[in-house]
């Protein structure tokens, strides 16, 4: 069912972020509002399919939900510190899964989570420069955007994790922890269909950039995906 560029397709991400052949949004929409991981599933799967999602008050609803191709249901919960959303979670559909559901031309070539990190960096930068403040701007564009490889279990996916973090070369680093199980893949022998053409993301906001640039947030915050996860706003 599947052959080698199925395989490392996951590992070849900085391709694709230059590749990709749907016209990207200049600006994101706000991390909080359902049009995010609508243009998030756009955007990673190279498609105009316009997807139904749903944003979740609660972390277990979240954890446990699966997205679906026809009608495209996806899914999405924020992550907050007591200031702001510093992280959005998108689960969204592969684009061969929307191939094999609506036709070869409905989506592809697939991109992957960092080419959403690398468009928030830029966008953070764009508003920085905006609001006067150049060494923020300089800061954010120094910003190194790991090139992280997608995970294939869920359970990894779900793992505590540092969206932004000093790294060994004393940089600040972005990472974008997410999965990918392709619908044609060789794993579909040894998975049941309903965890098959998922690409889930972890994506850091815009604001927490921002903040991370300005020096008002520090870098290193672990985040989880636990029952406690604050993913309601600080004045809820």
């Amino acid at each position: 069912m599947t052959d080698l560029k199925t395989s490392i397709l996951p590992f070849i991400t900085t391709l694709f972020m230059s590749t990709a052949s749907v016209a990207q949004p200049t600006i994101l929409p706000d991390p909080t509002s359902t049009d995010f991981c609508v243009t998030v599933q756009k955007i990673l799967a190279n498609t105009e399919i316009t997807g139904t999602n749903e944003i979740f008050n609660n972390m277990p609803d979240y954890r446990h939900s699966k997205p679906e191709p026809n009608p495209l249901l996806i899914f999405q919960v924020v992550t907050y510190d007591e200031v702001s959303p510093i992280l959005v979670s998108c689960k969204v559909k592969t684009a061969d899964h929307l191939q094999a559901e609506y036709g070869e031309d409905a989506a592809g070539p697939q991109v992957y989570c960092p080419a959403v990190t690398s468009m928030v960096r830029a966008q953070a930068v764009s508003e920085l420069k905006a609001e006067g403040n150049a060494a923020a701007a300089t800061a954010a564009e120094g910003f190194i955007l790991d090139n992280t490889e997608p995970f294939l279990m869920g359970s990894d996916y779900l793992s505590d994790f540092e969206p932004v973090y000093i790294g060994k070369d004393g940089a600040i680093h972005i990472a974008s922890p997410g999965l990918q199980s392709n619908w044609d893949s060789w794993i579909s022998y040894i998975m049941p269909d309903r965890l098959l053409g998922q690409t889930y993301c972890h994506l850091t906001t815009v604001a927490y950039m921002k903040r991370i640039a300005k020096g008002d947030a520090e870098p290193g915050k672990t985040l989880t995906t636990e029952d406690n996860a604050p993913v309601n706003p600080p004045e809820s």
